[in-house]
């Protein structure tokens, strides 16, 4: 297995770096830079001259060609340094650290409400099968799948904030939080993340339940579940003893992968809500050429989905002992 894990580990150092080198590329090959976006949104009377902004190319590494570029930043990486930000002025990985708690705070609330409530769900739709109440959850679960999460979150914030204003329609905060008690302070930010976990749990809590079913109803097919039912044990003790426990296979697959596509499709709906992650300052990052900024997040997404795949690796072994790797 240590053998595997070492293979494992020189793949993924070298997809590391043709997907950082891949979107240097491209991100340095976007018109504009971060000199002519400052000038483009600045004051028109308080353009620089053409001799500070070379000086400032120069210092900034913009006047050398992409390939040496992308040699410095990586330099930088092996050093386990991400660099600064060219718009913030302050290094990335402070940035990122300030950043990284508001969007883990839905993305982690978000992976323990899906599995919280699509394992019992889809155990419920297997035991219920062809019953006009599961058709009816199933098809409502495939509807959930089918819609978009920033159509959702779109309908959600005028539903709640606008018509209704039960809830706050954008931000993690409102004005008045520090004057507000510690418990005053964790029902205000869990009031602003209530809609953003919404819109990112239905989705993943639709195709869990679902992929759970059609697991769990071909697991209850085969011959040591016939077994199991013949011995006179319940179906309740078939379904969660015997056939879910197999159903764990396939599904710690998607643990590892989970969390990383949560981060990485956080930009769309984070910036919907107005919340202050990391989907947020990358987008930010994008408009505002800032390549340290954009370069250290696509590391980061690239290194966690990486890890989630070694990670469900090493949970499959766990869960079926008779999987080895040499």
């Amino acid at each position: 297995m240590i053998h595997y894990f070492i293979r494992r580990l020189f793949v993924g150092a070298i997809t590391l770096v043709l997907i950082t080198f891949l979107v240097y590329a491209l991100i340095r090959m976007m018109p504009g830079t971060p000199l002519t976006i400052v000038q483009a949104v600045g004051d028109p009377s308080m353009q620089m001259s053409e001799a500070d902004q070379k000086r400032l190319e120069k210092a900034y590494g913009l006047d050398k060609p992409w390939p040496l570029g992308y040699l410095d930043w990586a330099s930088k990486v092996a050093r386990f340094d991400l660099g600064n930000s060219l718009s913030r002025k302050e290094p990335v990985v402070r940035l990122i650290g300030r950043r990284i708690g508001p969007t883990l705070l839905l993305t982690v609330s978000s992976l323990v409400l899906t599995y919280v409530l699509s394992i019992p769900l889809g155990l419920w739709s297997t035991a219920r099968s062809n019953t006009i109440a599961e058709r009816t959850v199933s098809m409502l679960l495939y509807m959930l799948y089918s819609l978009p999460s920033f159509v959702a979150a779109l309908y959600l914030q005028i539903l709640f904030a606008v018509k209704l204003e039960w809830l706050p329609l954008r931000g993690m905060k409102s004005i008045d939080y520090a004057d507000l008690s510690a418990m005053g302070q964790a029902w205000d930010i869990f009031l602003h993340a209530l809609l953003p976990v919404i819109c990112f749990t239905y989705g993943s809590l639709a195709y869990y339940s679902r992929f759970i079913k059609s697991n769990m109803q071909e697991v209850i097919r085969q011959d040591y579940i016939r077994t199991a039912k013949a011995k006179g044990l319940t179906e309740r003790s078939i379904l969660v003893k015997h056939a879910f426990r197999n159903t764990l296979i396939p599904l710690v697959t998607l643990v590892g992968l989970t969390l990383p596509s949560l981060l990485s499709g956080a930009i769309i709906l984070e910036m919907i809500f107005s919340w202050p992650g990391m989907g947020t300052l990358f987008f930010e990052a994008l408009n505002e050429r800032d390549y340290p900024t954009i370069m250290g997040l696509t590391l980061m997404f690239s290194v966690l989905t990486l890890a989630g795949q070694l990670l469900a690796d090493m949970l499959y072994s766990v869960v079926d002992p008779r999987v080895t790797y040499s």
